[in-house]
């Protein structure tokens, strides 16, 4: 035997089945060797251990390990000439490393080098969710697990590219061809085994990597307008007594209705308290006056603040803090009682505000209790969004707040159903990691850390279409957690109950026609009839040949046009907030369709563009009524109806390094592009959201 423990050179790839005894191993080699057309290269210890067992009833020792290794690598060399461009190794010396550390307490260390040292282009660990085999060389299946972590552990620690495989052999054998074959893809597009499975770790697919390093390295096309979506030309405007009306057939025809309200409050309130964070960071009490440091930095901000922070909510709390935590409290001078405030309101040792999420913060000083827009928002379902005596909620937050929000709801919700008589419900998500994004370096290169990993990023507020695909509902209402009022919830619930009237009148006449089509009862008068309707009502843009089309065509138009998830959006007058408004775009195949666009998406460089995007006299204030289910009562798979071209590119700077970040097409932005899209003004009163902690001080946010 040729005593060498040195891989040979090969273009064939080669992969390693890697884990405990009877974890099915060679079933799987087997497998993907007949699967992909070549060979596989069995276990040579399992021949050399029988041979010794069959001549006298001896059992492997350590003396056995070296033997056993030489001849697995001859082996596997073998082989490596007879493969067809993949090579699966039933076992490889990783494992002889790991059982003679486990059975012998040592590691020859001309084994432990080679064992280190050999490549694969990937690992794949059995698990052992597989019965236990017994044969004459297997030892015993109690402790399978603590083996099976040690096994884990010695790929950790070698830094060797691994993925476990779980279930029975058909499952196995499924999953490892599809993470063989995306693997190949992945390389094709500069990705190392290591990044591969750092990407398959969080469930994010190859096409959508591919998609995301595509924009990232050649940049995404802007949006192109056409015109300003204005009243009577692409928004409505209803009178009171339309209002009125739509209200009350919401009101009549909800009872038959799942309903549910939908709250994205994931993020942190960082933004809110941003120029407080920065007058701690550059403020030198000893050396300037608060009133020179506003002046010098011309900050209004910090001057409105400080003038009337005895209007905020938490005036009281932090004021009790202060003088208990500073016996001489009212000694201090203005300054000194200024600075300090804030530095409590920030502190992480007491409010720590800037980092909790806004949905817990206090935002409202009722007489006997300080109300968090959490408790608002439950208010606000009890009011417009509740049917049959059930009132549901359902917030987007961050894992580690999820208890601080079910406090909350905890502590007000017995209170709340008693004068209601409603069942009141709210539920929870989490943003998917299989909707992060890459991001690379100014040379178009994947970022990655100082451990040569690559770095993720939350993929923005579009990332929420997956969670609101997974609720089960008819009409869900979509609004921001932070666009919330003091006692303001009768005229709130009106709109609301005027755009969901309005969304459920436009379905069942969306239904209506579907089902005639599906029926194949089109008469030519009823052709006339939904043409007209697409035009007028839905501003779907028809071309002057669709009379010439065939009924068939005609039909498949009608389908393709109308089967589609619903929304209608409330718009209120522009006033000079920043985000999105309606606007009429021209999309990449030359069709017309109504759209909430951000300035970002737009090129401001090219005058036109610019002009059309200053004369909008509306703006988005995330006010949205959605139909999720089509005229059969299925939901809607919303991921189909996203614009995947209308993402962000956006700049950042990471680990003090500049960077390339994508940002997934926008909750209302592309991520409901394709969706059949109502907008209707609705007034100013009803919104009125809190951008900065100085917003709680506008009437909308104080007691009469």
């Amino acid at each position: 035997m040729e005593k060498n423990l040195k891989q040979k050179q090969s273009a064939i790839v080669k992969f390693a089945l890697f884990g405990p005894e009877s974890t099915g191993k060679t079933t799987l080699a087997k497998q993907l060797a007949l699967h992909y057309n070549t060979v596989w290269a069995p276990e040579f210890a399992r021949d050399y251990l029988q041979e010794k067992w069959n001549q006298n009833q001896h059992i492997c020792d350590r003396n056995d390990m070296l033997p056993i290794a030489y001849g697995q690598v001859q082996l596997e060399n073998k082989k490596v000439a007879q493969a067809n461009k993949y090579l699966f190794c039933d076992t490889n010396l990783l494992v002889t490393k790991v059982f003679s550390e486990v059975y012998y307490n040592f590691c020859d260390p001309l084994l432990e080098n080679a064992a280190t040292e050999h490549e694969y282009e990937l690992f794949f660990l059995t698990d052992i969710d597989v019965p236990w085999q017994k044969d004459d060389l297997r030892d015993k299946k109690e402790g399978r697990e603590n083996v099976f972590e040690l096994f884990k552990q010695s790929l950790i620690d070698n830094k060797k590219p691994f993925i476990t495989l779980s279930g029975d052999k058909e499952l196995r054998l499924r999953k490892a061809i599809s993470i063989i074959d995306d693997l190949a893809e992945a390389k094709g597009i500069g990705l190392l085994p290591l990044d591969f499975v750092q990407i398959y770790n969080r469930g994010i697919s190859i096409k959508n990597v591919k998609q995301q390093l595509h924009f990232l390295q050649n940049g995404i096309s802007k949006v192109k307008l056409l015109k300003p979506a204005l009243i009577g030309d692409g928004i409505y405007r209803l009178s009171e007594q339309e209002i009125e009306s739509k209200a009350t057939f919401f009101e009549e025809n909800k009872h038959s209705l799942k309903i549910l309200k939908f709250v994205p409050a994931s993020g942190a309130a960082t933004r809110m308290f941003k120029f407080l964070i920065t007058f701690l960071e550059e403020y030198d009490l000893k050396n300037e006056s608060i009133s020179d440091y506003i002046q010098r930095k011309k900050d209004t901000e910090l001057a409105l603040f400080i003038e009337s922070k005895e209007k905020l909510p938490f005036f009281e709390s932090i004021d009790a803090i202060l003088k208990n935590k500073i016996p001489e409290f009212e000694k201090l001078n203005k300054d000194e009682k200024n600075f300090n405030f804030v530095k409590v309101l920030l502190s992480s040792e007491f409010c720590d505000f800037a980092k909790k999420p806004k949905g817990i913060l206090p935002f409202h000083n009722y007489t006997s209790y300080v109300a968090t827009p959490i408790e608002e928002h439950l208010k606000e379902c009890i009011w417009y969004c509740n049917a049959n005596g059930n009132s549901q909620l359902h917030f987007t937050v961050s894992e580690a707040h999820q208890p601080q929000f079910e406090l909350i709801f905890k502590s007000v919700k017995s209170d709340f159903e008693n004068q209601t008589n409603l069942d009141l419900s709210v539920s929870y998500s989490y943003q998917n990691k299989n909707t992060d994004t890459l991001a690379v370096n100014l040379e178009n290169q994947l970022f990655k850390n100082d451990l040569n990993e690559l770095v993720f990023r939350p993929g923005g507020h579009g990332s929420l279409i997956e969670n609101l695909n997974r609720l089960d509902a008819d009409i869900i209402f979509i609004k921001n957690i932070d666009n919330v009022t003091y006692g303001n919830n009768q005229q709130i619930t009106l709109y609301k109950n005027a755009l969901a009237g309005i969304l459920i009148d436009l379905q069942q006449k969306v239904f209506s026609f579907l089902k005639i089509v599906e029926n194949n009862k089109l008469p030519p008068n009823k052709v006339e009839e939904i043409k007209a309707f697409l035009q007028e009502k839905l501003f779907i843009t028809i071309s002057d040949s669709f009379e010439e089309l065939s009924l068939e065509i005609k039909n498949k138009f009608i389908v393709k046009a109308l089967n589609k998830p619903i929304r209608v959006c409330g718009m209120v007058k522009n006033e000079g907030e920043a985000g999105g408004g309606p606007f009429w775009v021209i999309n990449r195949g030359g069709e017309i369709s109504l759209q909430i666009v951000e300035s970002s998406q737009v090129d401001l460089d090219d005058k036109q563009q610019s002009n059309i995007l200053s004369a909008a006299t509306h703006f988005n204030p995330v006010d949205l009524v959605c139909g999720m289910k089509n005229y059969k009562n299925e939901r809607f798979d919303l991921t189909n109806f996203i614009d995947q071209n209308s993402g962000f590119i956006v700049d950042k700077n990471v680990l003090g390094k500049k960077i390339k970040g994508y940002e997934l097409p926008g909750l209302w932005n592309g991520a409901m592009s394709s969706w059949l899209t109502i907008f209707v003004e609705v007034p100013l009163a009803t919104f009125n959201p809190v951008k900065t902690v100085n917003d709680l001080l506008k009437p909308a946010h104080q007691s009469l």
